[in-house]
């Protein structure tokens, strides 16, 4: 896929850089580029007449992990003495209730060094064997109490497209109820309750899961991980289950809102190939080659040519379709990231 991927060039003018709202619409009327697994056929269309490509009886899966905050700042301190009055720390993974995988914008990092974020909240640095550039921090704090003072204290992660300082609201959907992505889970964000209420009433079932996104950008790719070391954290509820279940009975299609509903999915397969309750971590990386066993189509965003999204993309749709819609998005002036345009795969 990267040979074929990066045949295509992302003009500077489609990265779009604000909220739709502050471009003038609302976040549920970006433009949707459909596309036919079957035949490869593009249709341009408004996401907020989604209703009208799917039926009833097909099932919807949704991703409700919330966005934190998750650049935050601290004063470094080693044997009681300021080092760097002012660390930029990145929230990449939470590992428990007390204890987050971060990556530390420095050179000069020492296990057991102290952090302090504020007179609420400290946190001890550990090196961690053979996971380079991430860091665990050991926080003072812990459970509600910690949220609480990242939500405070932290700042949404912004990219070097985005055009100012977007309040932490602007990164969630509507939905989100379960803090823990450090990067939005964008695939759901045009989507608002009145779009969900339509297709409700249509007919269409909604279910929720939970996969907490992790950092995808690492210290201006100083840093390489391949997709397999991309490792995140996710629940499937049984009623999430069942649901689904009940919907391939009936003859419904299961949509995935997002490539982490289609990782944490097709992750809770068991031997058997049948969708089972689970939660944990998945490293799942899944490319042209995988056979699909939960899902059956994609809403998404657009993606850049050396994102691994593109590869998982390739086991709904052949590569040649799928970079021949791409060229036609960046012709029609799609807009890419996560204020931009959505795709439908179907």
């Amino acid at each position: 896929m990267n040979a074929v991927a990066m045949k295509f060039k992302i003009p500077e003018q489609l990265n779009a850089a604000k909220p739709p709202e502050r471009r003038g619409i609302r976040r549920d009327f970006v433009r949707m580029m459909v596309l036919n697994r079957g035949n490869g056929e593009v249709e341009h269309a408004t996401f907020y007449d989604l209703d009208q490509y799917l039926k009833k009886g097909d099932i919807l899966i949704l991703n409700n992990s919330r966005t934190v905050p998750a650049i935050l700042y601290a004063e470094q301190i080693r044997n009681n003495k300021t080092i760097n009055p002012k660390v930029e720390i990145r929230l990449a993974h939470r590992k428990t209730e007390k204890s987050w995988e971060v990556l530390i914008v420095s050179d000069h990092v020492k296990d057991g060094d102290q952090l302090r974020f504020s007179t609420k909240l400290g946190a001890t640095i550990s090196i961690i064997a053979n996971r380079e550039p991430f860091y665990k921090l050991h926080f003072s704090l812990t459970g509600t109490q910690l949220y609480n003072e990242i939500y405070s204290l932290g700042e949404p992660v912004r990219y070097e497209y985005i055009q100012g300082e977007w309040d932490l609201n602007y990164y969630q959907t509507v939905y989100a109820s379960v803090p823990g992505s450090v990067e939005m889970p964008s695939a759901g964000r045009a989507f608002s309750w009145e779009l969900l209420l339509k297709l409700q009433r249509k007919g269409v079932h909604i279910a929720f899961l939970q996969l907490h996104t992790g950092l995808s950008y690492l210290l201006d790719d100083k840093y390489h991980q391949e997709p397999s070391e991309n490792t995140e954290s996710y629940q499937i509820p049984q009623e999430t289950v069942e649901l689904i279940q009940r919907s391939k009975q009936n003859g419904g299609k299961v949509i995935a809102v997002g490539t982490t509903v289609v990782r944490a999915l097709e992750t809770a397969v068991n031997e058997q190939g049948n969708l089972i309750e689970k939660s944990g971590w998945t490293n799942l990386y899944i490319t042209k080659n995988y056979p699909l066993k939960v899902v059956d189509g994609l809403i998404t965003g657009l993606h850049e040519p050396e994102a691994s999204h593109l590869q998982l993309l390739s086991a709904f749709i052949n590569e040649e379709d799928l970079m021949e819609a791409y060229h036609q998005a960046i012709k029609e002036s799609y807009l890419w990231h996560e204020f931009g345009d959505m795709n439908l795969i179907l």
